[in-house]
């Protein structure tokens, strides 16, 4: 298995987290017709944060409905023995936190050794230098604006002041820096501003219920940052 590459850009990726999990194959197919660049999956333990979503075999059963990438952010402690079961399922980036295990850089080196892009998360009271030993392991960066664990929080703008800190600690490296948390219409063109390339959203982006009411969604989260 061979990492994909990730095309330059602002990627808007709808979380389905926020879907009708009765029909998340047609929500995946829905959001990428309508301008997602990336489909965002949550997996959440109920251990490393209060709530409990999906596995590897979910993950394994949406894969044939997603054409672009499916970008999969772990919220699981340990995520060490997971790792192989969601390269397997089709993962395109894996993202584990950074305080969710002891041993960040060999967790990230496994995750470019199964063939899938490695990413890190940062909860809000993480700072940027929990990660600065671990740049050149890295593919993507995730900084969560709000605490993670369910959907349809309010941004912290707190997380402001540690997108840019980021942004200028990636300086020339081929590293996306993702934002996850209350991004709105509103928000994202402040975490645009601040050096986010890529954006998590899930309410904003399936509010309304319909292929429709995604691509109007879609579109005013990417116009708001042009």
């Amino acid at each position: 298995m061979t990492a994909p590459a990730l095309r330059p850009g602002l990627m808007i990726a709808p979380s389905i987290l926020s879907a009708d999990f009765a029909r998340l194959g047609d929500e995946v197919r829905a959001i990428e017709a309508n301008g997602a660049d990336w489909v965002h999956v949550d997996v959440m333990d109920g251990h490393f944060v209060p709530n409990i979503t999906i596995g590897p075999n979910v993950v394994a059963a949406i894969r044939p409905h997603v054409t672009t990438v499916m970008d999969v952010h772990l919220m699981i402690a340990p995520a060490d023995p997971y790792l192989e079961a969601f390269a397997e399922a089709g993962s395109d980036i894996i993202t584990v936190h950074a305080e969710a295990g002891p041993h960040l850089d060999r967790s990230l080196a496994r995750i470019r050794e199964l063939g899938c892009r490695a990413g890190v998360s940062l909860t809000p009271s993480t700072p940027p230098a929990a990660i600065e030993y671990v740049l050149d392991r890295l593919d993507l960066i995730l900084v969560m604006s709000v605490n993670p664990g369910f959907g349809g929080q309010s941004f912290l703008h707190s997380q402001l002041p540690k997108i840019r800190a980021l942004r200028a600690m990636i300086g020339d490296r081929d590293i996306r820096l993702e934002i996850d948390g209350g991004v709105t219409p509103e928000t994202a063109p402040l975490c645009v501003a601040a050096g986010a390339d890529a954006l998590v959203a899930g309410s904003a982006v399936f509010r309304g219920g319909t292929p429709e009411a995604y691509r109007a969604n879609i579109a005013a989260i990417r116009s708001a940052c042009a």
